[in-house]
Protein backbone atom coordinates (compact mmCIF):
# COMPACT_ATOMS: atom_id res chain seq x y z
CA UNK A 1 0.00 0.00 0.00
CA UNK A 2 1.21 3.52 -0.61
CA UNK A 3 0.54 7.15 1.15
CA UNK A 4 -1.15 8.79 -2.10
CA UNK A 5 -4.51 7.20 -1.39
CA UNK A 6 -4.06 7.98 2.85
CA UNK A 7 -3.78 11.85 1.45
CA UNK A 8 -6.49 12.16 -1.57
CA UNK A 9 -9.17 9.93 0.56
CA UNK A 10 -8.54 12.23 3.52
CA UNK A 11 -8.60 15.48 1.75
CA UNK A 12 -11.88 14.41 0.59
CA UNK A 13 -13.67 13.06 3.98
CA UNK A 14 -12.30 16.92 5.27
CA UNK A 15 -13.38 18.72 2.20
CA UNK A 16 -17.22 17.31 2.20
CA UNK A 17 -17.45 17.70 5.53
CA UNK A 18 -16.67 21.23 6.09
CA UNK A 19 -19.54 21.20 3.02
CA UNK A 20 -21.85 19.60 4.88
CA UNK A 21 -21.09 19.38 8.67
CA UNK A 22 -19.94 22.88 8.99
CA UNK A 23 -22.79 24.24 7.42
CA UNK A 24 -25.02 22.04 9.88
CA UNK A 25 -23.03 23.39 13.02
CA UNK A 26 -23.38 27.12 10.94
CA UNK A 27 -26.95 27.32 10.90
CA UNK A 28 -27.37 26.04 14.54
CA UNK A 29 -25.44 29.11 15.58
CA UNK A 30 -27.94 31.06 13.68
CA UNK A 31 -24.59 33.29 11.96
CA UNK A 32 -25.92 35.75 9.91
CA UNK A 33 -23.66 38.60 8.40
CA UNK A 34 -26.57 41.04 9.27
CA UNK A 35 -25.28 41.11 12.80
CA UNK A 36 -22.21 43.59 13.67
CA UNK A 37 -19.45 42.10 15.30
CA UNK A 38 -17.00 43.13 18.21
CA UNK A 39 -14.36 44.16 15.44
CA UNK A 40 -16.77 47.34 14.19
CA UNK A 41 -19.09 48.07 17.68
CA UNK A 42 -15.94 47.73 19.88
CA UNK A 43 -12.98 49.06 17.03
CA UNK A 44 -9.90 50.19 18.92
CA UNK A 45 -7.35 49.74 16.13
CA UNK A 46 -4.94 47.89 18.60
CA UNK A 47 -7.20 44.67 19.89
CA UNK A 48 -9.98 44.69 17.89
CA UNK A 49 -9.42 45.39 14.23
CA UNK A 50 -11.99 44.40 11.19
CA UNK A 51 -9.53 42.50 8.44
CA UNK A 52 -10.21 40.07 5.22
CA UNK A 53 -10.52 36.68 5.85
CA UNK A 54 -7.02 35.35 4.40
CA UNK A 55 -5.62 37.51 6.70
CA UNK A 56 -7.46 36.60 9.71
CA UNK A 57 -7.27 32.48 8.47
CA UNK A 58 -3.62 32.79 8.20
CA UNK A 59 -3.47 34.76 12.43
CA UNK A 60 -5.64 31.95 13.22
CA UNK A 61 -4.12 28.64 11.50
CA UNK A 62 -0.62 29.96 12.35
CA UNK A 63 -1.60 30.40 15.88
CA UNK A 64 -3.13 27.07 16.71
CA UNK A 65 -1.12 24.99 14.58
CA UNK A 66 2.69 25.87 16.35
CA UNK A 67 4.13 22.11 16.82
CA UNK A 68 0.92 20.47 17.98
CA UNK A 69 -0.36 18.86 15.33
CA UNK A 70 3.14 17.95 14.17
CA UNK A 71 4.47 16.37 17.48
CA UNK A 72 1.30 14.81 18.82
CA UNK A 73 0.35 12.63 15.73
CA UNK A 74 3.93 11.36 15.38
CA UNK A 75 4.01 10.55 18.91
CA UNK A 76 0.30 8.81 18.80
CA UNK A 77 1.64 6.31 15.71
CA UNK A 78 3.21 4.32 18.91
CA UNK A 79 -0.43 2.83 19.18
CA UNK A 80 -0.53 1.99 15.30
CA UNK A 81 -1.29 5.06 12.48
CA UNK A 82 -4.16 3.72 11.60
CA UNK A 83 -6.13 4.39 15.25
CA UNK A 84 -4.45 8.09 14.61
CA UNK A 85 -6.06 8.72 11.08
CA UNK A 86 -8.88 7.58 12.49
CA UNK A 87 -8.92 9.91 15.34
CA UNK A 88 -7.33 12.81 13.46
CA UNK A 89 -10.42 12.70 11.28
CA UNK A 90 -13.22 11.97 13.64
CA UNK A 91 -11.48 14.23 15.83
CA UNK A 92 -10.73 17.44 13.74
CA UNK A 93 -14.44 17.15 12.08
CA UNK A 94 -17.14 16.36 14.96
CA UNK A 95 -14.78 17.39 18.11
CA UNK A 96 -12.23 20.02 17.03
CA UNK A 97 -13.65 22.10 13.97
CA UNK A 98 -17.32 22.28 16.31
CA UNK A 99 -15.39 23.14 19.52
CA UNK A 100 -13.31 25.92 17.02
CA UNK A 101 -16.33 28.00 15.64
CA UNK A 102 -18.78 27.52 18.77
CA UNK A 103 -16.17 29.27 20.94
CA UNK A 104 -15.34 31.93 18.13
CA UNK A 105 -18.72 32.52 17.96
CA UNK A 106 -19.73 32.64 21.68
CA UNK A 107 -16.93 34.98 22.11
CA UNK A 108 -18.18 37.42 18.58
CA UNK A 109 -21.96 37.12 20.37
CA UNK A 110 -20.24 38.53 23.40
CA UNK A 111 -18.28 41.65 22.42
CA UNK A 112 -15.25 39.59 21.94
CA UNK A 113 -14.85 38.14 25.57
CA UNK A 114 -12.92 34.68 26.36
CA UNK A 115 -14.52 31.68 27.85
CA UNK A 116 -14.04 32.82 30.83
CA UNK A 117 -15.78 35.95 30.23
CA UNK A 118 -18.75 33.73 29.23
CA UNK A 119 -18.86 31.08 31.96
CA UNK A 120 -19.35 33.88 34.55
CA UNK A 121 -21.94 34.92 32.50
CA UNK A 122 -23.78 31.93 32.54
CA UNK A 123 -21.96 30.00 35.40
CA UNK A 124 -20.99 32.43 37.95
CA UNK A 125 -18.24 34.43 39.05
CA UNK A 126 -16.39 31.19 40.83
CA UNK A 127 -16.06 29.51 37.61
CA UNK A 128 -14.80 32.04 35.48
CA UNK A 129 -12.19 32.37 38.02
CA UNK A 130 -11.48 29.32 38.10
CA UNK A 131 -10.81 28.97 34.40
CA UNK A 132 -9.36 31.79 34.10
CA UNK A 133 -6.51 30.98 36.32
CA UNK A 134 -5.99 27.71 35.20
CA UNK A 135 -5.95 29.37 31.24
CA UNK A 136 -3.38 31.92 32.49
CA UNK A 137 -1.46 28.89 34.31
CA UNK A 138 -0.92 26.92 30.99
CA UNK A 139 -0.31 29.94 28.76
CA UNK A 140 2.41 31.10 30.97
CA UNK A 141 4.35 27.38 30.74
CA UNK A 142 3.61 27.24 26.76
CA UNK A 143 5.21 30.60 26.80
CA UNK A 144 8.19 29.36 28.76
CA UNK A 145 8.52 26.22 26.80
CA UNK A 146 8.63 27.89 23.41
CA UNK A 147 11.00 30.61 24.78
CA UNK A 148 13.29 27.77 25.40
CA UNK A 149 12.33 25.51 22.09
CA UNK A 150 12.66 28.59 19.59
CA UNK A 151 16.34 30.13 21.80
CA UNK A 152 17.94 26.69 21.27
CA UNK A 153 16.47 26.48 17.46
CA UNK A 154 18.12 29.55 16.75
CA UNK A 155 21.77 28.61 19.01
CA UNK A 156 21.94 25.48 16.91
CA UNK A 157 20.69 26.65 13.69
CA UNK A 158 21.43 30.48 13.25
CA UNK A 159 19.90 31.07 9.44
CA UNK A 160 16.68 29.61 10.75
CA UNK A 161 17.20 33.22 13.20
CA UNK A 162 17.86 35.16 10.44
CA UNK A 163 14.61 33.91 8.41
CA UNK A 164 12.58 34.58 11.61
CA UNK A 165 13.83 38.33 12.19
CA UNK A 166 13.54 39.08 8.63
CA UNK A 167 10.07 37.70 8.53
CA UNK A 168 8.91 39.99 10.90
CA UNK A 169 10.56 43.42 9.51
CA UNK A 170 8.57 41.84 6.15
CA UNK A 171 5.56 41.32 8.34
CA UNK A 172 5.75 45.12 9.81
CA UNK A 173 5.86 46.69 6.15
CA UNK A 174 3.42 44.89 4.95
CA UNK A 175 1.36 45.33 7.93
CA UNK A 176 2.00 49.39 7.39
CA UNK A 177 1.31 49.03 3.83
CA UNK A 178 -2.14 46.85 3.77
CA UNK A 179 -3.84 49.25 6.57
CA UNK A 180 -3.82 51.74 3.98
CA UNK A 181 -5.08 49.39 1.13
CA UNK A 182 -8.76 49.34 0.03
CA UNK A 183 -8.69 47.44 -3.19
CA UNK A 184 -8.77 43.76 -3.51
CA UNK A 185 -6.50 43.97 -6.48
CA UNK A 186 -3.82 45.59 -4.95
CA UNK A 187 -4.45 43.32 -1.57
CA UNK A 188 -3.63 40.17 -3.91
CA UNK A 189 -0.66 41.91 -5.47
CA UNK A 190 0.82 43.41 -2.09
CA UNK A 191 0.18 39.51 -0.77
CA UNK A 192 1.94 37.70 -3.67
CA UNK A 193 5.18 40.45 -3.24
CA UNK A 194 5.18 39.23 0.54
CA UNK A 195 5.22 35.46 0.00
CA UNK A 196 7.98 36.11 -2.58
CA UNK A 197 9.89 38.27 -0.22
CA UNK A 198 9.26 35.54 2.54
CA UNK A 199 11.07 32.57 0.23
CA UNK A 200 13.36 34.45 -0.90
CA UNK A 201 14.44 35.30 3.19
CA UNK A 202 14.04 31.27 3.63
CA UNK A 203 16.91 30.55 0.36
CA UNK A 204 19.21 33.07 1.48
CA UNK A 205 19.30 32.82 5.36
CA UNK A 206 21.67 30.59 5.20
CA UNK A 207 24.21 32.90 3.71
CA UNK A 208 23.72 35.13 6.83
CA UNK A 209 23.66 33.51 10.10
CA UNK A 210 22.96 35.47 13.03
CA UNK A 211 24.82 33.63 16.00
CA UNK A 212 24.35 34.65 19.30
CA UNK A 213 23.93 33.14 23.10
CA UNK A 214 21.15 31.37 24.00
CA UNK A 215 20.44 33.76 26.89
CA UNK A 216 20.31 36.58 24.36
CA UNK A 217 18.05 35.33 22.45
CA UNK A 218 15.38 34.68 25.93
CA UNK A 219 15.92 38.46 25.94
CA UNK A 220 15.23 39.15 22.36
CA UNK A 221 12.40 36.67 22.15
CA UNK A 222 11.33 37.86 25.09
CA UNK A 223 10.99 41.40 23.53
CA UNK A 224 9.53 40.79 20.80
CA UNK A 225 6.89 38.99 23.10
CA UNK A 226 6.19 42.60 24.73
CA UNK A 227 6.43 44.32 21.23
CA UNK A 228 3.91 41.96 19.86
CA UNK A 229 1.47 41.75 22.79
CA UNK A 230 1.23 45.68 23.47
CA UNK A 231 1.07 47.08 19.65
CA UNK A 232 -2.31 47.01 17.08
CA UNK A 233 -3.17 43.55 15.71
CA UNK A 234 -2.43 45.16 12.38
CA UNK A 235 0.87 46.68 13.01
CA UNK A 236 2.73 43.20 13.99
CA UNK A 237 0.39 40.24 14.94
CA UNK A 238 -2.11 39.89 11.89
CA UNK A 239 0.68 40.49 8.90
CA UNK A 240 3.18 37.95 10.30
CA UNK A 241 0.78 35.66 11.13
CA UNK A 242 -0.52 35.95 7.49
CA UNK A 243 2.93 35.88 5.93
CA UNK A 244 3.99 33.21 8.19
CA UNK A 245 0.80 30.49 7.34
CA UNK A 246 2.15 30.55 3.49
CA UNK A 247 5.54 28.99 4.51
CA UNK A 248 3.59 26.49 6.06
CA UNK A 249 0.87 26.11 3.17
CA UNK A 250 3.56 26.16 1.02
CA UNK A 251 4.61 22.81 2.87
CA UNK A 252 1.54 21.69 2.62
CA UNK A 253 1.22 21.47 -0.99
CA UNK A 254 4.88 20.43 -1.73
CA UNK A 255 4.81 17.45 0.43
CA UNK A 256 1.51 16.28 -1.01
CA UNK A 257 2.92 16.99 -4.50
CA UNK A 258 5.63 15.40 -3.95
CA UNK A 259 3.70 12.46 -2.55
CA UNK A 260 1.94 12.27 -5.86
CA UNK A 261 5.23 12.16 -7.90
CA UNK A 262 7.07 9.62 -5.89
CA UNK A 263 4.10 7.79 -4.50
CA UNK A 264 6.10 6.48 -1.31
CA UNK A 265 5.38 2.90 0.07
CA UNK A 266 3.96 2.74 3.74
CA UNK A 267 6.59 0.11 5.57
CA UNK A 268 5.15 0.16 9.25
CA UNK A 269 2.70 -2.88 9.84
CA UNK A 270 -0.96 -1.90 10.55
CA UNK A 271 -0.39 -3.61 14.07
CA UNK A 272 -2.61 -1.96 16.84
CA UNK A 273 -1.05 -1.53 20.58
CA UNK A 274 -3.05 -1.21 23.37
CA UNK A 275 -0.66 -0.57 26.02
CA UNK A 276 2.47 1.33 25.83
CA UNK A 277 5.42 0.85 28.11
CA UNK A 278 6.44 4.14 27.61
CA UNK A 279 3.03 5.99 27.59
CA UNK A 280 0.26 3.67 28.85
CA UNK A 281 -3.12 2.51 27.89
CA UNK A 282 -4.38 3.73 24.18
CA UNK A 283 -7.46 4.78 25.91
CA UNK A 284 -6.74 7.75 27.01
CA UNK A 285 -3.87 8.86 26.08
CA UNK A 286 -3.97 8.40 22.41
CA UNK A 287 -6.99 11.49 22.65
CA UNK A 288 -4.48 13.44 24.97
CA UNK A 289 -1.73 12.87 22.86
CA UNK A 290 -2.69 14.12 19.93
CA UNK A 291 -4.75 17.25 20.25
CA UNK A 292 -3.85 19.81 18.34
CA UNK A 293 -4.44 17.76 14.88
CA UNK A 294 -7.96 16.94 16.20
CA UNK A 295 -9.44 19.40 19.31
CA UNK A 296 -7.31 21.32 21.41
CA UNK A 297 -8.50 23.71 24.02
CA UNK A 298 -5.79 26.25 23.23
CA UNK A 299 -7.61 26.61 20.40
CA UNK A 300 -10.57 28.60 22.15
CA UNK A 301 -8.19 30.70 23.91
CA UNK A 302 -7.32 31.63 20.17
CA UNK A 303 -10.77 31.45 18.88
CA UNK A 304 -12.20 34.07 22.15
CA UNK A 305 -8.99 35.78 22.66
CA UNK A 306 -7.29 37.35 19.84
CA UNK A 307 -9.62 36.12 16.29
CA UNK A 308 -12.96 36.85 17.15
CA UNK A 309 -12.02 40.51 17.71
CA UNK A 310 -10.75 40.56 14.11
CA UNK A 311 -13.96 38.89 12.33
CA UNK A 312 -15.16 41.44 10.07
CA UNK A 313 -18.84 39.73 9.14
CA UNK A 314 -19.82 36.17 10.89
CA UNK A 315 -20.12 34.36 8.00
CA UNK A 316 -15.86 34.41 8.06
CA UNK A 317 -16.24 32.46 11.36
CA UNK A 318 -17.11 29.54 9.32
CA UNK A 319 -14.10 29.38 6.72
CA UNK A 320 -11.59 30.80 9.81
CA UNK A 321 -12.62 28.78 12.66
CA UNK A 322 -14.29 25.24 11.18
CA UNK A 323 -11.74 25.68 8.14
CA UNK A 324 -8.94 26.88 10.14
CA UNK A 325 -9.09 23.51 12.35
CA UNK A 326 -9.70 21.51 9.27
CA UNK A 327 -6.56 22.49 7.22
CA UNK A 328 -4.98 21.54 10.21
CA UNK A 329 -6.06 17.89 10.63
CA UNK A 330 -4.93 17.44 7.28
CA UNK A 331 -1.61 19.00 8.43
CA UNK A 332 -1.91 16.04 11.26
CA UNK A 333 -2.48 13.30 8.27
CA UNK A 334 0.28 14.60 6.88
CA UNK A 335 3.33 14.01 9.88
CA UNK A 336 1.37 10.50 10.18
CA UNK A 337 2.30 10.20 6.59
CA UNK A 338 5.66 11.36 7.58
CA UNK A 339 6.74 8.46 9.33
CA UNK A 340 4.47 5.53 8.04
CA UNK A 341 7.33 5.57 5.35
CA UNK A 342 9.73 3.45 7.43
CA UNK A 343 9.20 0.67 9.24
CA UNK A 344 8.17 0.33 13.15
CA UNK A 345 11.35 -0.94 13.85
CA UNK A 346 13.16 2.38 12.29
CA UNK A 347 9.85 4.49 13.93
CA UNK A 348 10.75 3.49 17.20
CA UNK A 349 14.62 4.15 17.22
CA UNK A 350 14.16 7.19 16.05
CA UNK A 351 11.61 8.91 17.62
CA UNK A 352 13.86 7.90 21.05
CA UNK A 353 17.16 8.87 18.94
CA UNK A 354 15.89 12.82 17.55
CA UNK A 355 12.51 13.39 18.37
CA UNK A 356 8.97 13.39 16.58
CA UNK A 357 10.39 17.48 15.07
CA UNK A 358 13.03 16.20 13.15
CA UNK A 359 11.40 13.16 11.97
CA UNK A 360 8.93 15.17 9.95
CA UNK A 361 11.48 17.59 8.92
CA UNK A 362 13.52 14.31 7.56
CA UNK A 363 10.36 12.83 6.19
CA UNK A 364 8.67 15.65 4.54
CA UNK A 365 12.04 16.53 3.26
CA UNK A 366 11.69 13.38 1.77
CA UNK A 367 8.71 13.80 -0.42
CA UNK A 368 9.39 17.63 -1.24
CA UNK A 369 12.75 16.74 -2.28
CA UNK A 370 10.99 14.30 -5.06
CA UNK A 371 10.60 17.93 -7.09
CA UNK A 372 13.86 17.47 -7.95
CA UNK A 373 15.02 20.36 -4.55
CA UNK A 374 18.14 18.85 -2.69
CA UNK A 375 17.01 16.67 0.21
CA UNK A 376 19.29 18.94 2.46
CA UNK A 377 17.74 22.17 1.90
CA UNK A 378 14.12 20.41 1.88
CA UNK A 379 14.71 18.84 5.51
CA UNK A 380 15.99 22.91 6.31
CA UNK A 381 12.67 24.58 4.98
CA UNK A 382 10.91 22.14 6.72
CA UNK A 383 12.55 23.27 9.92
CA UNK A 384 12.20 26.36 9.37
CA UNK A 385 8.49 26.30 9.03
CA UNK A 386 8.28 24.40 12.48
CA UNK A 387 10.36 27.06 13.94
CA UNK A 388 8.03 29.79 11.89
CA UNK A 389 5.04 28.42 13.82
CA UNK A 390 6.32 28.27 17.21
CA UNK A 391 7.18 31.69 17.10
CA UNK A 392 3.36 32.47 16.07
CA UNK A 393 2.23 30.88 18.66
CA UNK A 394 4.87 32.26 21.28
CA UNK A 395 3.59 36.09 20.36
CA UNK A 396 -0.04 35.12 20.19
CA UNK A 397 -0.16 33.38 24.04
CA UNK A 398 1.87 36.19 24.98
CA UNK A 399 -1.12 38.95 24.31
CA UNK A 400 -4.06 35.67 25.16
CA UNK A 401 -2.31 36.18 28.82
CA UNK A 402 -2.67 39.57 28.50
CA UNK A 403 -6.55 39.23 27.84
CA UNK A 404 -6.83 36.37 30.68
CA UNK A 405 -5.09 38.67 33.16
CA UNK A 406 -7.02 41.81 32.53
CA UNK A 407 -10.60 39.95 32.30
CA UNK A 408 -9.48 38.37 35.61
CA UNK A 409 -9.80 41.44 37.64
CA UNK A 410 -11.87 43.73 34.96
CA UNK A 411 -14.68 42.92 37.64
CA UNK A 412 -13.11 44.09 40.46
CA UNK A 413 -15.16 46.99 42.41
CA UNK A 414 -11.97 49.28 43.27
CA UNK A 415 -12.18 51.46 40.62
CA UNK A 416 -8.37 52.02 40.74
CA UNK A 417 -7.19 48.97 41.07
CA UNK A 418 -9.51 47.56 37.82
CA UNK A 419 -7.45 50.65 35.58
CA UNK A 420 -4.20 49.85 36.73
CA UNK A 421 -4.95 46.03 36.11
CA UNK A 422 -6.35 46.71 32.73
CA UNK A 423 -2.96 48.99 31.61
CA UNK A 424 -1.96 46.84 28.39
CA UNK A 425 1.64 47.38 29.18
CA UNK A 426 1.50 46.37 32.70
CA UNK A 427 -0.30 43.23 32.55
CA UNK A 428 2.33 42.23 29.64
CA UNK A 429 5.18 43.33 31.90
CA UNK A 430 3.67 40.74 33.91
CA UNK A 431 2.95 38.37 31.90
CA UNK A 432 6.49 38.08 30.54
CA UNK A 433 7.82 38.37 33.91
CA UNK A 434 6.46 35.31 35.29
CA UNK A 435 7.37 33.63 32.28
CA UNK A 436 11.06 34.33 32.37
CA UNK A 437 10.79 33.42 36.12
CA UNK A 438 9.59 29.87 35.34
CA UNK A 439 12.10 29.53 32.38
CA UNK A 440 14.96 30.05 34.79
CA UNK A 441 13.85 27.68 37.19
CA UNK A 442 13.76 24.86 34.89
CA UNK A 443 10.45 23.44 36.64
CA UNK A 444 8.75 23.60 33.13
CA UNK A 445 10.52 20.37 31.78
CA UNK A 446 9.09 18.46 35.06
CA UNK A 447 5.75 19.73 34.60
CA UNK A 448 4.90 19.59 30.62
CA UNK A 449 4.09 16.54 30.83
CA UNK A 450 0.44 16.60 32.58
CA UNK A 451 -0.11 20.07 30.30
CA UNK A 452 -1.32 17.55 27.47
CA UNK A 453 -4.31 16.81 30.00
CA UNK A 454 -4.39 20.05 31.13
CA UNK A 455 -4.89 21.15 27.35
CA UNK A 456 -7.65 18.86 26.90
CA UNK A 457 -9.09 19.29 29.81
CA UNK A 458 -9.05 22.88 28.44
CA UNK A 459 -11.10 21.90 26.07
CA UNK A 460 -14.05 19.71 27.44
CA UNK A 461 -14.52 23.55 29.74
CA UNK A 462 -15.02 25.59 26.54
CA UNK A 463 -17.40 22.98 25.82
CA UNK A 464 -19.06 22.79 28.81
CA UNK A 465 -19.33 26.94 28.69
CA UNK A 466 -20.79 26.90 25.24
CA UNK A 467 -23.35 24.50 25.44
CA UNK A 468 -24.82 26.15 28.45
CA UNK A 469 -24.91 29.12 26.84
CA UNK A 470 -26.49 27.62 23.73
CA UNK A 471 -29.23 25.84 25.94
CA UNK A 472 -30.04 29.06 27.71
CA UNK A 473 -30.29 30.46 23.84
CA UNK A 474 -33.06 27.40 23.47
CA UNK A 475 -30.61 26.17 20.72
CA UNK A 476 -30.62 22.10 21.29
CA UNK A 477 -26.38 21.43 21.47
CA UNK A 478 -26.30 17.73 20.95
CA UNK A 479 -22.96 18.11 18.62
CA UNK A 480 -21.65 19.90 21.35
CA UNK A 481 -22.50 18.02 24.36
CA UNK A 482 -21.25 14.66 22.64
CA UNK A 483 -18.17 16.22 22.36
CA UNK A 484 -17.49 17.57 25.65
CA UNK A 485 -18.71 14.16 27.34
CA UNK A 486 -15.78 12.24 25.89
CA UNK A 487 -13.59 14.72 26.73
CA UNK A 488 -14.76 14.76 29.84
CA UNK A 489 -13.84 10.87 29.88
CA UNK A 490 -10.63 11.34 28.24
CA UNK A 491 -9.41 14.37 31.12
CA UNK A 492 -10.31 12.81 34.38
CA UNK A 493 -9.37 9.41 32.99
CA UNK A 494 -6.10 11.47 32.35
CA UNK A 495 -5.71 12.70 35.59
CA UNK A 496 -6.53 10.09 37.58
CA UNK A 497 -4.17 8.09 36.19
CA UNK A 498 -1.49 10.47 36.10
CA UNK A 499 -2.11 11.34 39.84
CA UNK A 500 -1.74 7.32 41.09
CA UNK A 501 1.56 6.59 38.67
CA UNK A 502 3.18 10.04 40.03
CA UNK A 503 1.83 8.86 43.51
CA UNK A 504 3.09 5.46 43.45
CA UNK A 505 6.65 6.60 41.78
CA UNK A 506 6.84 9.34 45.04
CA UNK A 507 6.54 12.27 42.48
CA UNK A 508 3.73 13.96 44.73
CA UNK A 509 3.97 17.58 43.19
CA UNK A 510 2.99 16.43 39.86
CA UNK A 511 0.39 13.69 41.65
CA UNK A 512 -1.00 16.61 43.51
CA UNK A 513 -1.44 19.51 40.28
CA UNK A 514 -3.09 16.53 38.51
CA UNK A 515 -5.39 16.10 41.45
CA UNK A 516 -6.45 19.69 41.60
CA UNK A 517 -6.66 19.61 38.28
CA UNK A 518 -9.01 17.00 38.21
CA UNK A 519 -10.73 18.60 41.43
CA UNK A 520 -11.12 21.92 39.07
CA UNK A 521 -13.22 20.43 36.30
CA UNK A 522 -15.69 18.78 38.91
CA UNK A 523 -16.13 22.18 40.24
CA UNK A 524 -16.88 23.80 37.00
CA UNK A 525 -19.12 21.02 36.08
CA UNK A 526 -21.06 21.32 39.39
CA UNK A 527 -21.51 24.96 39.10
CA UNK A 528 -22.15 24.43 35.40
CA UNK A 529 -25.15 22.33 36.42
CA UNK A 530 -26.31 24.59 39.36
CA UNK A 531 -26.57 27.19 36.63
CA UNK A 532 -28.44 25.37 34.36
CA UNK A 533 -30.82 23.93 37.56
CA UNK A 534 -31.63 27.74 38.36
CA UNK A 535 -32.57 28.53 34.42
CA UNK A 536 -34.69 25.38 34.49
CA UNK A 537 -36.60 26.44 38.04
CA UNK A 538 -37.52 29.83 36.52
CA UNK A 539 -39.16 29.05 33.14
Amino acid sequence: MTLSPILIVSAIVLIIAYRTYGNFVAGKLKINNKNSTPAHTHKDGIDYVPEKVPVVLGHHFASIAGAGPIIGPIIAVTFGWIPAIIWILIGGIFFGAVHDLTSMMASIRHQGKSIGVIIHQYIGTNGKRLFLIFSFATLILVIAVFVDIIAKTFVSNPSVATASLIFIVLAIIFGVINKNIKSKAHFIILSALGVILMYTASFTSILIPIELSYTTWVIVLMTYAFIASVTPVSFLLQPRDYLSSFLLYGLIVFAVVGVMISNPEIKMDTSVTLKSEALGYMFPVLFVTIACGAISGFHSLVASGTTSKQIDKEKDAKAIGFGGMLIESFLAILSVGAVVVMSKTDYVAKLSEVGPVSMFADGMGGMISALGISPEFAITFVALTVSAFALTTLDTCTRLARFTFQEFFEDIEHKATGKVTQNRYLATFIVVLLSVLLLLSGEFTTLWPIFGSANQLLAALALLAVSVWLIKQDVKPGFVLIPMYFMFAVTLTSLLLFAISNYDKGVYILSIIAGLLFILSIALIYYARRSLKKELQTT
